[in-house]
């Protein structure tokens, strides 16, 4: 990824609730065409900072650059229309709606035809790999496999260049996390995305990232290879809490 263009930038961000500072002065930067896994402890503040990407929360400090646009404080139907998309950490169900018309909700977002819109949906569920007798089904009725593939159908349907993943592979069965870390190889290789991963399951971020960031109290505290991540001290106390020998 060396020498890539910088797709995304973070350039000293800070968030804070009250009392709780969220984010801390972070700076990172994705180069176009890469996966990035973003992992840390929990309350570290990873959704935080993709909400903060993603213009559903404006951050106290700093500012947050897409394509070499500033992007800080857009609103999110904003900033994914330049681009970004994302899932949410908790799927979030839609029980009376049908898997095809799910994700055409998503087409619509760059386009005003419905055709065109279903055109899409019919090709990003078949990149993902739902199958075709999946797609007249409602919500109610499918696994919880399909809706994480659905909801990333979604996402890719907009047509991003940037796609944020929060927790994506949580509550699956080892067999199905694999299967879904090769769907987001697919299309990663199909589509050409820079992909950034958070990701409580080790296994699979560090299966998926050619680069981690690893975020702690709110705090950026290293960033390199999965190799050099999985042995860095500081990471190792950060998730631990004891200091290696």
């Amino acid at each position: 990824m060396s020498g890539a263009r910088v797709i995304l930038r973070v350039d000293g961000v800070s968030k804070r609730f009250g009392g709780v500072v969220a984010l801390d002065n972070v700076s990172l930067e994705a180069e176009e065409g890469g996966i990035y896994g973003l992992i840390g402890p929990n309350g570290s503040g990873k959704t935080t900072l993709f909400n903060c990407i993603t213009g559903v929360y404006k951050p106290d400090k700093g500012r947050v650059f897409f394509d070499g646009r500033d992007i800080t404080g857009l609103q999110p139907h904003v900033i994914a229309r330049l681009g970004v998309a994302r899932t949410w950490q908790k799927v979030r169900p839609f029980r009376n709606i049908k898997v095809i018309d799910a994700v055409i909700a998503g087409g619509l977002l760059k386009t005003s035809s419905i055709s065109e819109a279903r055109k899409i949906a019919e090709e990003t569920l078949e990149l993902v790999g739902v199958a075709r007798e999946e797609w007249g089904k409602l919500g109610s009725e499918i696994s919880l496999m399909e809706h994480k593939l659905v909801d990333l159908a979604r996402a890719i349907a907009t047509k991003p260049r940037l796609l944020l993943l929060d927790e994506i592979a949580a509550g699956l069965r080892p067999h199905e996390q694999e299967k879904l870390a090769e769907v987001i190889r697919r299309v990663w290789r199909e589509r050409g995305l820079t992909i950034i991963v958070v990701e409580h399951v080790m296994k699979f971020v560090m299966s998926l990232s050619r680069k981690i960031f690893v975020l702690h109290e709110g705090r950026l505290i290293a960033e390199g290879t999965p190799e050099e991540i999985a042995s860095n001290p500081k990471v190792i106390e950060a998730y631990l809490g004891i200091k290696p020998a």
